[in-house]
């Protein structure tokens, strides 16, 4: 496949109510939207994430499904949910994938480009996307 049939768009966001910068926890949350842009539908089964913070903590995630399901997506459908993160720096960088499979048994990584978590230490959240 030249292409994914997919897309993906990250909204990060950091999380001052439950962070604890002193201790050095910086807390975020990020909506994923993927949407099925191909003509055949699929069912994202599995996900992976590098998360990388400033102060070198590298953290690695993979399980099945996105927050307890493995959504199957028409074409034209999309699915959102939000999840999140702890970090030991105020900022860092997050990318990964999700693993798909076709209704006509093609597999195949997703990819989400990196993203930025940033605190802002001021209380006000920011969100940035690397393109």
């Amino acid at each position: 496949m030249s292409h994914s049939p997919f897309s993906v768009q990250v909204e990060p966001r950091y999380l001052a109510d439950q962070s604890s910068p002193k201790d050095n926890v910086y807390t975020f949350s990020y909506t994923i939207t993927i949407t099925n842009v191909g003509t055949v539908g699929a069912q994202l089964i599995a996900r992976h994430w590098l998360i990388n913070d400033a102060s070198g903590h590298p953290q690695e995630v993979k399980g099945l499904g996105v927050i307890g399901q493995q959504p199957l997506l028409a074409p034209g459908e999309s699915f959102r949910y939000t999840s999140g993160c702890r970090l030991q720096a105020p900022s860092g960088t997050m990318h990964g994938s999700f693993f798909v499979v076709t209704e006509e048994g093609e597999r195949f990584d997703v990819p989400v480009p990196m993203f930025v978590l940033e605190a802002d230490i001021g209380g006000t959240p920011v969100s940035r996307v690397l393109h």
